[in-house]
């Protein structure tokens, strides 16, 4: 197949224009740079030529290779020169009325069959295309900075886009080694549509002073494996230009949960634009800097004495019970593991040393220290055997009732100033403090799954929760080697609250019909880096548990944006509740 587009025009030569100039280049094409001025085509050819030199010597690319690529490019400030190209992409700035202007401009210079594509990130190509008398050959095409590294491509189609033309780019993308997903013309398209929101949320969550910017970026880092925390993602985009993009998502959705968090605005206002000014929501050693400095005048939090911790207790024989059984073992607590029957018990110390047997084979554990570890754990079918242990937690079924009818039992049997901690993931701790008759003593511990490989600890106190027993899981978990952050007792804490209504918006985003589940994964996978794409991570962590925590955060914030979507709860209601059923998202049985 003939490669399509033997000339390709590039309108505005910044880093990502300069930078898809460079990989346009590389594929064989010809390109024409185009800039508004001499002097801005001078420095735009500079640029490439210092882009490329650096990539000869990091060994990407040959000398040779290197001045064919440079020979393949022509740089001008005449934007007639665009009629030459069969493809023209558009990298202005993010402003409506210029690239609409430049646009109106191409329709007039470009022959008929010219395709003109915009790289905006987040405004509306039907808009930029009305500007045209060819609105069936406009598009947008968004590459992810950097974008001779970056591998994704959304191809963005309006309702009057030929599928044609939008097929030709798509191969077009491939062409250059990239990977093109199809997307629908809504702000954001896929992977903005879906990140924002999420960071907006973050920005809310830290304005709030509900966890601080550490403790909020730590918790998506180690609790989600994505590789930045969203407060430090902020700041690498650019405060400023995240406020664009949400005022743009807001304009069409005019969903609450769009609207930038004010802070954004106060932090754009103020010049704190993130590493770029040197400041945002952290310092940096100089603009343009990715080292984070201690600002002036911070203090250190004092924190009072905790209490003593020698024994545990763990209520539960499922797999995170057995796993968090297992992690205090292993750091060298006595563990005292309950479950409805002695049966059960030994069951689950059974499964703890399967577990290290594995660690055994794997060569990440002695046989010495697994039978030293086994022996720290004593499996009982009584809560009776918990009268002496310094700290209980629970991990039984996801339901209230139980769990407070667990906490009033354990009230009656530990002894005074023994802390009682629960690992829910979305109930209220405050519930589970109030069955018994000390909720200074009940705290939240919320364990990641697997508790052994998982390091994100939230500790989660409530208005009653002691500053002691806070300090004390606090201690607890850096002696058994977890990263504890610190929220208070809101539903979904800090992780889920800020994970599931991304992952509820991919969700409505396949149910309107906007983009396929398998390009909706794609684009967060190799736009953002994420170890896995919403809808495989749906059906990892089933679709039922899902609804149910999308419903608890409803409940509580009582946001329309947040309520779970219709197609969600209808596969619920239909048993396609993920892997563990076969057929989530995905029919895994085929698999």
């Amino acid at each position: 197949m003939t490669s399509p587009f033997p000339t390709v025009a590039v309108v505005g030569l910044g880093t990502m224009g300069a930078g898809i100039a460079e990989i346009v280049a590389r594929s064989g094409r010809q390109v024409i740079g185009i800039e508004a001025s001499a002097a801005d085509a001078h420095a735009a050819r500079t640029r490439i030529e210092e882009a490329t030199a650096h990539s000869v010597r990091r060994g990407r690319l040959t000398e040779e290779e290197r001045a064919g690529l440079l020979a393949r490019i022509r740089v001008t400030d005449e934007l007639s020169a665009a009629a030459e190209a069969q493809l023209v992409i558009e990298e202005v700035p993010e402003q409506l009325e210029l690239k609409r202007e430049i646009f109106a401009e191409l329709d007039k210079i470009c022959p008929p069959e010219t395709v003109l594509a915009t790289g905006t990130t987040a405004l509306s190509v039907t808009r930029i295309a009305a500007a045209t008398g060819r609105p069936e050959r406009i598009l947008g095409l968004h590459f992810f900075n950097p974008a001779p590294v970056m591998q994704l491509v959304e191809v963005v189609r309006t309702v009057l886009t030929n599928p044609q033309a939008a097929e030709d780019v798509a191969e077009f993308a491939r062409s250059l080694g990239k990977s093109p997903v199809a997307a629908g013309d809504r702000a954001g398209f896929i992977v903005n549509g879906l990140l924002f929101a999420y960071l907006n949320q973050a920005a809310a969550m830290f304005e709030s002073r509900y966890a601080s910017r550490e403790d909020i970026d730590a918790a998506m880092r180690f609790g989600c494996g994505l590789p930045m925390g969203p407060l430090a993602l902020l700041d690498l985009i650019g405060v400023d230009t995240a406020k664009t993009v949400l005022e743009a998502m807001y304009a069409q959705s005019h969903d609450r949960l769009h609207a930038p968090a004010p802070i954004l605005g106060q932090l754009s206002a103020a010049g704190l634009l993130g590493r770029k000014s040197g400041r945002g929501f952290y310092s940096y050693a100089a603009p343009g800097s990715s080292e984070v400095v201690a600002e002036e005048g911070a203090t250190a939090k004092v924190r009072v004495a905790g209490r003593e911790v020698r024994s545990v207790g763990v209520c539960g024989s499922g797999t995170m019970a057995n796993g968090i059984a297992e992690v205090f073992a292993k750091a060298g607590y006595t563990v005292t593991q309950v479950a409805r029957s002695q049966e059960k018990a030994d069951r689950s110390k059974a499964a703890i040393q399967k577990s290290l047997d594995r660690m055994v084979a794997k060569g990440r554990l002695s046989e010495e220290d697994r039978d030293a570890t086994l022996a720290r754990v004593t499996p009982s079918g009584s809560y009776e055997d918990l009268h002496s242990v310094d700290l209980v937690l629970e991990a039984v079924a996801e339901d209230l009732a139980v769990k407070r009818e667990l906490f009033a039992t354990l009230d009656k049997i530990c002894k005074p100033g023994a802390v009682l901690a629960t690992t829910t993931s979305s109930l209220p701790v405050i519930q589970c403090a109030t069955a018994t008759s000390r909720p200074q003593d009940v705290i939240g511990m919320h364990f990641f799954n697997p508790a052994p490989a998982m390091k994100l600890v939230e500790v989660v106190s409530t208005v009653l929760t002691g500053e002691d027993v806070t300090a004390t899981v606090l201690d607890l978990c850096a002696k058994v080697r977890k990263h504890p952050v610190e929220c208070g007792d809101r539903a979904g804490f800090i992780v889920n609250a800020l994970l599931f209504p991304y992952l509820n918006d991919a969700v409505r985003m396949i149910e309107e019909h906007y983009a396929s589940v398998d390009d909706v994964d794609t684009a967060m996978k190799l736009g953002c880096g994420y170890p896995m794409g919403p809808f495989e991570l749906l059906d990892v962590v089933g679709l039922d548990v899902s609804l149910t925590i999308e419903k608890v955060l409803h409940a509580e914030f009582r946001e329309p944006g947040l309520a779970p979507a219709p197609l969600l709860e209808h596969l619920v209601t239909a048993g396609c509740l993920g892997r563990k059923t076969g057929r989530g998202f995905r029919d895994h049985a085929r698999r």
